[in-house]
């Protein structure tokens, strides 16, 4: 039997939390376009927050939110003290 291992530096989708990952995919589906980070930015967001020390399986140590749901949301903000986005 193998061992998982846990990524703490890691995001949803590295995980494997398939039903995070499903409720995110159906977020984004339903939000409205205007609403939304377009595919750049959404992925530029998230290598910050991949590399940042406060990402814990795939939540925000500042906040506490889901890091793919925050940065998918075009009016939100980066909740680092830093701001890092």
């Amino acid at each position: 039997m193998s061992e998982k291992i846990i990524c703490r530096r890691c995001l949803l989708e590295e995980l494997g939390q398939a039903d995070l990952i499903r409720s995110l995919e159906e977020l984004k589906s339903v939000m409205p376009e205007e609403d939304k980070t377009d595919d750049v930015e959404y992925a530029r967001r998230l290598d910050i927050c991949r590399k940042c020390d406060e990402l814990n399986d795939g939540t925000c140590g500042k906040c506490g939110c889901y890091v793919e749901f925050r940065a998918l949301k075009k009016m939100m903000y980066c909740p680092h003290e830093d701001r890092k986005w």
